[in-house]
C-alpha cells in the first residue's frame, strides 16, 4: 500500500502509528483473501473497497467535543477538507456537499459526495450522530441507486456508500448484509481515546469479523 501510494518514510511512520492496516476492513477477512488483494495491488494496481474502508475514522482535527449536530460535524469536515481526505485515505476527491436529488418531485440531499479514482466510483457519505440505525439502510440504496442513473459516467463501476456513525451497532450491521448493498459502516471519533482502549476495540472487531467468515465456512 505504501508503494502503491507513494508516502515517504514521514507519511509511512504516521500511517503505522495511525493504525492504518489495523482500521482498514481487510483486517478483518481471512488470511488468503488479504494476501489475494494485496497481490493485486501490488501487481496489477488494481484496488478492493477493503483496502480503501476504515472503521474507525478519526476526526479530532474538527475540534468538536460534547453536544455537536451532523451539521456541525459537516461544516468542520469542510472547513478541514485536506485533514479529512487525509484521513479517508489516498484517492479520494472531493465532488460535492449537499448533493441535491429529486425524487418523486421530492428533494433529498447527500451530505458528502466523493470520488475514488483507484476505485472509479462515486462514493456516497452520510454523517449520523449515534449508533447505526437499519433505517439508514434503506436511505442509503436509495442514493447510490439514484446516483448509478443518473451521475454515473461510462466506465465507472457502481456508486459505493459510506456512513459514518458515532457509535456502532455491530450485530444490525451483520443481519443486514450490507457490504451486498454496497454500503460501509464506521465509527468516527471527533475526541480520541486512551490508544490502549483503540487497539482493544480495534482486536475485538477484527476477531469478530474473522469468527463470522469462519462459520459462513462452517455452515
Amino acid at each position: 500500500m505504501a508503494a502503491n501510494a507513494h508516502w515517504s518514510k514521514r507519511e509511512l511512520n504516521r500511517q503505522i502509528d495511525g493504525m492504518l492496516f489495523e482500521r482498514t476492513a481487510i483486517a478483518g477477512k481471512d488470511n488468503e483473501q488479504i494476501k489475494q488483494e494485496l497481490a493485486q495491488l501490488r501487481n496489477n494496481d488494481v484496488m478492493s473497497p477493503d483496502l480503501v474502508f476504515k472503521n474507525p475514522y478519526f476526526l479530532d482535527f474538527t475540534g468538536l467535543k460534547g453536544y455537536y449536530s451532523e451539521r456541525d460535524l459537516e461544516d468542520m469536515l469542510i472547513t478541514g477538507l485536506q485533514r479529512f481526505i487525509m484521513e479517508l485515505g489516498s484517492g479520494f476527491s472531493f465532488v460535492e456537499r449537499q448533493k441535491r436529488m429529486i425524487i418523486d418531485g421530492e428533494d433529498f440531499y447527500l451530505d458528502l459526495l466523493f470520488y475514488h479514482r483507484k476505485l472509479h466510483r462515486l462514493i456516497a457519505i452520510e454523517l449520523k450522530r449515534g449508533k447505526f440505525k437499519a433505517a439508514y439502510k434503506g436511505q442509503m440504496e436509495l442514493y447510490l441507486r439514484w446516483l448509478d442513473k443518473y451521475e454515473r459516467q461510462p466506465g465507472e463501476d457502481a456508486p459505493l456508500g459510506l456512513l459514518l456513525c458515532s457509535e456502532g451497532s455491530e450485530e444490525q450491521i451483520e443481519l443486514l448484509q450490507l457490504d451486498n448493498a454496497g454500503i460501509q459502516v464506521a465509527q468516527y471519533y471527533t475526541e480520541l481515546p486512551p490508544k490502549h482502549l483503540i487497539i482493544e476495540q480495534l482486536q475485538k472487531q477484527i476477531a469478530l469479523a474473522k469468527q463470522r467468515i469462519d462459520n459462513r465456512i462452517d455452515e
